[in-house]
């Protein structure tokens, strides 16, 4: 499958992983996980959890430093919104928390998409209003209001953020709620962000009104900026966000058709809204299309990295961390990337894959693969790649806070732990 946003191919046999890191194709470690016996297999299971959770550790630890060895940021963790961090790069110089630089923007944020929701009906307000508590992670309204400064300063130095850059980012986060509020649905999920889901507390027919609502008030909001080319490049989200959701519900037979699948998936239904709205930011904020693209591929790269991540998280972190339950792709019968990259050295997963993890055992046989394969470290370093390209393209854009605030938030998706 030939796609322009997808720039590595998949074959059997090849590895995403720097080749120093790679053991020979020959080598007997190699060789002794090409054939596993099931009684080997669920014997080591509880063995291989542990060490698959401290050789992500270990792993993140040597992606932090190759992160900071390139582009001169060192690591640090985001704590709170308000939270004032500062690390130095190589140089000396000072950068500080992204989220802080963002937050300036975003004062009142869940209050003025609350403001947007406001309608009669109690019930439907409360349903609609139920995400919006200020305990997200604001990942994405944060990368919309520090592109919007960057594109800005780069274009002629202005230092502020425009009404309609700053409705970009409510925008954003209201799509994303309302796609999480679906995805709740045709899951079946109990638990989102550490509390009960807006379909297991109210029902699935009155979820789906909720969601609609959330999206139809996005729309009124987006219509209002009153700039048809941002309005086309949001609307595309939306329809991205559909199709991708039918790419999860299919598979494919053939394994270099399998990966490319899970990308496109991966796009449609993660990056394309961040990159997208890092697009209709730039077009508001600057007349130069290369700026536009700069933007785009920005969000891009770091939206197929955050997935990436999120479905590595869900093979290592556990479930108080994450705010959902762990593990449960696979009970969905999805093959993420740790479990395509597993399947290399365990051929008799394609037939689980096939049958989407729906026989008796297989969710947990699959799962003891996955942890017992290099499928956790490879889907990270692919991560890394996607990250490394979009610090490659935001470094296009003439220096400022914003912009190294932006190389920093590519450092965090790799080195987030939920």
């Amino acid at each position: 499958m030939a796609s322009c946003w997808w720039p590595w191919r998949w074959r059997r046999g090849c590895s995403w992983r720097p080749a120093a890191r790679s053991p020979g194709p020959n080598s007997a470690g190699r060789a002794a996980l090409y054939a596993p016996r099931a009684a080997a297999v669920a014997a080591a299971a509880t063995v291989a959890v542990a060490r698959a959770q401290m050789s992500y550790c270990n792993l993140m630890k040597s992606l932090t430093s190759a992160f900071r060895n390139m582009y001169g940021v060192s690591r640090f963790h985001h704590t709170t919104p308000v939270a004032c961090c500062f690390s130095e790069t190589l140089s000396g110089e000072k950068y500080t928390d992204p989220f802080k630089i963002g937050w300036r923007d975003l004062k009142g944020l869940y209050e003025d998409i609350r403001k947007e929701l406001f309608i009669s009906t109690a019930e439907l307000r409360e349903m609609s209003e139920y995400h919006f508590d200020g305990k997200g992670k604001a990942f994405r309204p944060i990368i919309v209001v520090l592109m919007a400064r960057a594109c800005n300063i780069h274009h002629n130095n202005a230092r502020n953020v425009q009404a309609s850059q700053r409705a970009i980012a409510l925008i954003a986060e209201m799509i994303h709620t309302a796609s999480l509020v679906h995805d709740d649905i045709i899951d079946d999920a109990s638990s989102r962000r550490g509390k009960h889901t807006v379909n297991k507390i109210w029902g699935e027919k009155k979820a789906v009104l909720a969601g609609d609502l959330i999206l139809s008030a996005a729309s009124i909001a987006l219509a209002r900026i009153g700039n048809t080319t941002v309005i086309s490049i949001l609307t595309q989200v939306i329809e991205d966000l559909v199709r991708g959701e039918f790419l999860q519900l299919g598979s494919k037979e053939n394994e270099n058709e399998r990966f490319a699948h899970y990308l496109e998936k991966t796009f449609k239904k993660t990056a394309s809204l961040i990159a997208n709205s890092c697009k209709a930011v730039s077009v508001l904020g600057c007349p130069d299309p290369a700026v536009h693209e700069i933007a785009y591929q920005y969000g891009k790269n770091v939206g197929i990295a955050f997935q990436l991540i999120d479905d590595v998280l869900d093979f290592t972190s556990c479930s108080e961390q994450m705010g959902k339950p762990t593990s449960a792709d696979l009970k969905l019968g999805l093959a993420t990337g740790p479990v395509l990259f597993a399947c290399q050295q365990f051929p008799e997963m394609n037939a689980m894959i096939m049958r989407r993890f729906g026989s008796p055992g297989d969710v947990d046989r699959a799962l003891q693969y996955v942890l017992q394969s290099d499928g956790v470290q490879q889907t990270t370093y692919l991560a890394q790649r996607y990250c490394h390209k979009a610090v490659s393209e935001i470094s296009k854009l003439r220096p400022s806070p914003e912009r190294d605030a932006l190389i920093q938030l590519s450092e965090m998706v790799l080195t987030r732990d939920k």
